[in-house]
């Protein structure tokens, strides 16, 4: 389970936003999901679809018959291959096409997943999407000096120097992350990512698109 608490996200920030030298050295709680193809659960769906003080971020029709939420890390690895592998299929053939609404809910399980979500929120909220595609597809390039990095991903997304410096201070946009992060936990049993939730069905882990995809079909007959 991954075990982070609030207050070592919050002292791990603020280092974040006063040293450039800080990122690369955690010794935070690592990623442990593992693939599953059956669901691992059932939670209240209305509870679920209940959108947090800061809102969601969403795609697709607020009335498809099928809601597909993800809880995951943008600085976790197994996120980014869910994302590659599974989400971006799915965007295709069911968000794009009307058929499905998904959700997408921050867990940061370290500081760089925490900035880069800082940063996704402080942006424009039609940036927030696009930003998600650069965090997951250039994982690799942009985690190992993440500080400098995000900033170039931020002013590339139209946000200043100063604005970006100003977003990792931010409390109150880190403490609305924690919040999304630590009711996935305790209500929905949110023990490792990716973890989805199909119309209050959970699956945890790198879940194939074949076996959403499985899930999907009959819940649109």
């Amino acid at each position: 389970m991954i075990e982070l608490s609030r207050r070592q996200l919050l002292l791990g920030l603020s280092t974040v936003a006063l040293s450039a030298t800080c990122f690369g050295t955690f010794a935070f709680a690592q990623d442990t999901s593992t693939a599953v193809d059956g669901g691992s659960g059932k939670v209240d769906l209305s509870d679920l679809l209940t959108p947090p003080a800061e809102g969601d971020m969403t795609q697709g029709p607020d009335d498809a018959k099928v809601t597909i939420v993800e809880y995951g890390s943008a600085s976790c690895p197994h996120c980014a291959a869910f994302y590659k592998d599974t989400y971006l299929k799915l965007k295709t053939d069911y968000i794009d096409t009307g058929k499905v609404r998904f959700i997408f809910r921050e867990f940061p399980h370290n500081d760089q997943g925490l900035a880069a979500f800082m940063v996704a929120r402080c942006a424009p909220k039609e940036k927030y999407f696009p930003l998600l595609d650069v965090f997951f597809t250039t994982q690799a390039v942009w985690v190992p000096d993440a500080l400098v990095q995000l900033k170039n991903i931020a002013q590339q997304a139209g946000m200043s120097s100063d604005d970006f410096d100003a977003c990792l201070k931010n409390e109150k946009v880190a403490k609305a992350i924690l919040d999304v992060r630590d009711k996935g936990s305790k209500k929905y049993g949110v023990n490792g990512i990716p973890y989805i939730i199909i119309n209050g069905k959970a699956f945890e882990g790198e879940t194939s698109y074949d076996a959403v995809k499985a899930v999907i079909d009959p819940l649109l007959k």
